[in-house]
């Protein structure tokens, strides 16, 4: 009588359809032997129909394919948390990839844990920010977990995405669209869509912009200017031009009529925490009148000194973020102070868009702090001007005080003296 054969150990990967994850699938299979779970998030990428993936998943050899809509959870709980506090990744990426990895991992542990799985994959490579995010959070949720990373892999032969057309052609599995002269490597979500490899890495070219699917270019753009209006409440955006909308409906608004104006288009080269330097093109429309609009209303309504504070933590925010450190007390804590600064953060923001131009055209709140008497150049009761001679005393005294005493020895600067 025959033994019983050995049930297989399960692992889940986190699985787009893409090129690299689809190739993962059979790799698990011929080189670990495992039974592959495949998880798909949806995050509102715009291809992620789960009869689709659920089909590719299995027919490239998954046993079983989870296809979870987060949309909601994905904006609310992370979107706009990094929004509110202001973060932008070096001043300008808004963030679109680094703070979706948690949350897709998150839930690719919570399979794991679900299916009795001994291991989690990824398809990001090791280069890249992405397989940080998804390890760090393995990490915090579930150490128990193995990672089996392919692209850092000893058995892994592939060395390129060429190599991975390749692979994929070699096992028929289907490439939607993606070939050796259309290569550009793109991730989307709701809230961005973003551009590499191709021309793109070389940053002394021009690109065509031959990839965009969000945004219009400039040219494009029409020759008239369109208005929204934002409304907050406590940081969150709630409505578009007076009429509420949930999360997911109003991005999907802002999103259209950001990209119809070519806003929120940005080609940048960005410093990777793995050391390296990538250039990139981003598509992020809606997003970026969000972070316009609240800017706007933070200016109106946040003291001087509490918004000098908020900017510069947004760096540190911004960084954990980018770095993979969602799920850290550092994050938690930052995330307590930005809710109290946030409390007075109501209100609505006119926006005027033109050919990827975001231009205030109006900012209104009932915790506004602009005065129009005292900001204005009139005589007011509430401030005399004569007022400000004793503080320009005291506050400059530091400096008359070493001018007096070291005179020509003071070793300040004071640049070079045209004859005149």
């Amino acid at each position: 009588m025959k033994k019983a054969e050995s049930k297989k150990k399960k692992i889940v990967l986190a699985y787009s359809g893409g090129l690299d994850t689809s190739i993962i699938i059979p790799w698990l299979k011929e080189n670990y032997d495992y039974e592959v779970i495949a998880f798909a998030a949806d995050l509102g990428q715009g291809d992620c129909d789960a009869k689709a993936l659920t089909k590719k998943a299995l027919a490239t050899g998954a046993s079983k394919c989870y296809v979870l809509d987060l949309r909601k959870e994905f904006l609310e709980d992370y979107v706009w948390p990094t929004v509110r506090a202001g973060a932008k990744y070096e001043g300008t990426y808004l963030l679109g990839t680094s703070f979706a990895r948690p949350l897709i991992a998150k839930y690719q542990v919570l399979i794991a844990q679900k299916e009795g799985a001994v291991a989690v994959s990824h398809g990001a490579t090791g280069k890249g920010n992405d397989q940080v995010r998804f390890e760090l959070t393995y990490a915090a949720l579930d150490p128990s977990l193995t990672v089996i990373a392919p692209w850092k892999d000893s058995k892994w032969n592939i060395h390129s995405r060429e190599d991975a057309i390749d692979y994929a052609t070699a096992r028929k599995i289907p490439l939607a669209g993606i070939s050796k002269k259309k290569i550009y490597s793109e991730d989307g979500n709701l809230w961005h869509l973003s551009h590499e490899g191709g021309i793109l890495e070389q940053p002394e070219l021009e690109h065509k912009y031959d990839m965009l699917k969000l945004t219009n270019t400039f040219e494009k753009a029409p020759n008239k200017p369109a208005y929204v209006t934002i409304g907050f409440e406590k940081g969150n955006p709630v409505s578009i031009d007076g009429k509420k909308m949930d999360s997911v409906a109003l991005l999907e608004y802002l999103n259209k009529i950001g990209g119809e104006n070519a806003c929120g288009l940005l080609d940048i080269v960005e410093n990777r925490l793995v050391g390296l330097k990538s250039r990139g093109v981003y598509e992020t429309p809606g997003g970026s009148l969000l972070y316009k609009a609240h800017e706007c209303l933070e200016q109106l309504v946040l003291d001087k000194d509490t918004l000098f504070e908020k900017q510069k933590m947004a760096m540190t925010y911004a960084n954990l973020v980018y770095n993979g450190q969602w799920f850290t007390p550092v994050r938690q804590a930052l995330d307590a102070f930005v809710t109290e600064t946030q409390k007075v953060v109501t209100g609505s923001v006119t926006l005027k868009l033109y050919k990827g131009n975001i231009i205030p055209a109006g900012i209104k709140s009932p915790y506004s702090l602009y005065d129009m008497e005292l900001g204005g150049f009139s005589d007011v009761e509430m401030y005399d001007q004569k007022d400000a001679t004793g503080f320009i005393r005291c506050f400059g005294l530091p400096m008359k005080t070493r001018a007096i005493l070291l005179g020509k020895k003071s070793n300040v600067d004071f640049g070079k003296v045209q004859k005149f």
